[in-house]
């Protein structure tokens, strides 16, 4: 019954439209507003307009507006240390939060800083020193309250892959200056892009090549590792995974180190078991947080008291005592390895940059406060490269730390200066007693955080929402396990420049039909009840016209208006008299595009077929007047909506 209701209800909505085409005139039609034409602007202040918004669309200099020159000074220094802003209400309250979100991230951070250093072919120094000097100098000018600052294992990973790739770990001073080189242009890359406001340019990295990347990072590292925690002395020296199992299973014959195995496994398990703690209970959150420290403690006494490292089991031996060292005459700034430093710096100031990034705007949104990217880099870069003079290497937002400082109750940055001054104290007096701590508990450390870098779930969700981004990820993730981080990231890069090429060239385009008992146009895919007008083919352009898909769009159209033309349900209905063209989702048209509907409409033309518009956007419509193909069209063929065009139409479409 309902069925043959709704069918008799769509058989009289065809009757209306059919009796307008029958006894509509021009002359009885209702009023018909037509499209407003913008004001002529002027091109030097469209053009600043339009640099402003690219650039400045966040109005940085809006506090400085009518504002002293004193005044102006001190929002200036404020702007570049925002720690002149908040810590005019700083009180003890906040600090003892801070106290204790610095303590605990300190003692996750130490053996972490040992392991992540290892990853970069790095002494375990360095680590250290990278969690002392940048988190000082990110809390003084960076704006996230919640992000710590250090060494992370897949930048760790991709500067170790790309400098062992130019030089040979084995020749340390080299090594380490190309190391000191790369952080130094990877500040500098980062620095620039926020103080030119060119933060947009880190977006072409998608979430998906991110989501790839990290998890194929992660495979690669937990691999790597694997040879560690079976006792392997000699060690690959790509970080592929044919070269790991090869080297893995080169020494099978010999036999592994089953007390290194025995360190490594234990202590993972107790690893992996302190996170599922930390996740079951929020409130536990110290537990995992604390187990890395007290996991070194406890392998480096039992290395100790059974003189394992006589059996085969391999420790750190040695941690240089002291504050980092001056480093400013080690940095290429000539010769053949400066253009090395600056390619390993760049890419790798940017997937930092993306990690940082990501992190400060996921904690901020949780705690409900803005995050200005801009200011973001400046201060991350200026930490990396005030790090590189100060014997540190890349260092950037930590999630695993991060994900801590905020459940510790951190209240500021002062968090990260906590666990600088814990750092510092640790390189002044502790870093002897790391001698005996075996390296199979850094390598069950690593693998226990980098566990979490795998999303299983995110992978599915983008295999749901968009399968050219399943395969970005995917080519990320295969590039990084097969290849090395770098190509693994070029591939997802390149995977996502074609995404865009095809989404630019190749746009979505529509027939639009009337939803009946409304006068709402839309696509009939997605309305299968939608009504076509006879004689009016409406189509909707979902995209700028450039000249990447002017071509494509009027070919596309033409098709659709050869396919009605040929349609045999069509014979008994009248002929198409008309094209309206639904340009409201269309931001902008070129000379190309402009180019491209003069065609359309000459071509439609000689069909004896009149070309119309709906609903152009005022930059779009300034062009067509500007071009004169508003005239060429007729300005009587311009219409506010696609409604007002099908209404004044469809009266002509009779023979």
């Amino acid at each position: 019954m309902s069925g043959r209701v709704h069918d008799e209800i769509d058989a009289r909505e065809i009757d209306i439209i059919k009796a307008s085409s029958s006894h509509c005139s021009s002359d009885n039609l209702p009023h018909v507003r037509k499209v407003g034409v913008p004001p002529k602007q002027n091109p030097l202040k469209e053009f600043i307009s339009t640099l402003k918004e690219t650039f400045f669309h966040d109005a940085p200099l809006r506090s400085f507006k009518d504002q002293p020159r004193s005044r102006k000074l001190v929002i200036g220094l404020q702007t570049l240390f925002p720690i002149l802003e908040w810590g005019r209400n700083y009180n003890l309250s906040k600090f003892k939060g801070d106290l204790i979100a610095g303590l605990t991230i300190a003692s996750l951070c130490i053996p972490q800083d040992i392991a992540y250093a290892k990853l970069a072919n790095l002494d375990p120094q360095y680590g250290l020193y990278t969690s002392f000097v940048p988190p000082l100098v990110y809390a003084f000018m960076g704006s996230s309250r919640d992000i710590a600052i250090g060494p992370v294992a897949v930048v760790s990973l991709l500067l170790g892959t790309m400098i062992q790739d130019e030089i040979d770990s084995s020749n340390k001073t080299q090594y380490l200056r190309l190391a000191f080189t790369a952080t130094f242009f990877a500040g500098v890359t980062q620095a620039m892009l926020g103080f030119f406001r060119l933060g947009f340019l880190v977006d072409f990295l998608s979430h998906a090549a991110i989501v790839g990347f990290m998890a194929g990072a992660a495979i690669t590292i937990g691999l790597f590792q694997l040879q560690i925690l079976l006792g392997v002395k000699k060690l690959a020296k790509k970080t592929d995974i044919i070269s790991v199992m090869r080297s893995v299973f080169r020494v099978a014959h010999h036999g592994w180190n089953w007390q290194t195995i025995l360190i490594g496994v234990s202590f993972l398990a107790l690893l992996m078991f302190a996170k599922y703690i930390g996740k079951k209970k929020k409130k536990l959150f110290w537990v995992p947080a604390i187990a890395p420290l007290i996991s070194v403690i406890i392998s480096t006494f039992f290395v100790y008291i059974t003189h394992a490292k006589d059996h085969g089991v391999q420790t750190v031996k040695h941690v240089k005592k002291g504050v980092n060292s001056p480093s400013v005459d080690q940095i290429f700034f000539s010769g053949e390895y400066l253009g090395k430093g600056f390619k390993i710096g760049v890419v790798a100031g940017l997937v930092a940059l993306t990690e940082a990034t990501a992190i400060g705007r996921t904690f901020a949104a949780m705690k409900d406060y803005q995050l200005d990217g801009n200011k973001e880099m400046v201060a991350l870069g200026t930490m990396n490269i005030i790090g590189s003079m100060t014997s540190c290497y890349i260092a950037t937002g930590s999630f695993s730390r991060s994900a801590v400082n905020y459940m510790a109750g951190c209240n500021t940055a002062v968090s990260n200066i906590v666990m600088s001054c814990v750092v510092l104290l640790t390189l002044e007096v502790m870093t002897p007693l790391f001698k005996y701590t075996p390296n199979a508990i850094l390598a069950s450390i690593i693998v226990s955080a980098v566990v979490g870098l795998i999303d299983i779930k995110a992978m599915i969700l983008i295999w749901k929402i968009d399968k050219f981004d399943f395969i970005a990820c995917m080519g990320a993730l295969f590039g990084v396990i097969f290849s090395n981080a770098a190509y693994g990231l070029l591939i997802a890069v390149s995977i996502s420049f074609a995404k865009i090429l095809l989404q630019v060239t190749r746009p979505r385009t529509a027939v639009l039909g009337k939803i009946p008992r409304t006068s709402v146009y839309r696509n009939v895919q997605q309305y299968p009840d939608a009504i076509k007008v006879p004689g009016i083919l409406i189509a909707r352009v979902d995209s700028a016209i450039y000249f990447s898909n002017s071509n494509y769009i009027q070919e596309r159209i033409l098709r659709w208006l050869v396919d009605e033309e040929d349609e045999p349900s069509k014979t008994n209905q009248p002929r198409i008299r008309y094209l309206i063209i639904e340009m409201s989702p269309v931001t902008d048209i070129d000379t190309s595009g402009i180019h491209a509907l003069e065609e359309l409409y000459r071509t439609l033309q000689k069909r004896d077929v009149q070309l119309v518009l709906a609903n152009p956007g005022p930059v779009v419509t300034d062009k067509l007047y500007a071009s004169e193909f508003a005239s060429l069209v007729g300005e009587d063929n311009i219409f506010l909506t696609v409604g007002d065009a099908v209404l004044t139409c469809s009266p002509k479409t009779e023979p």
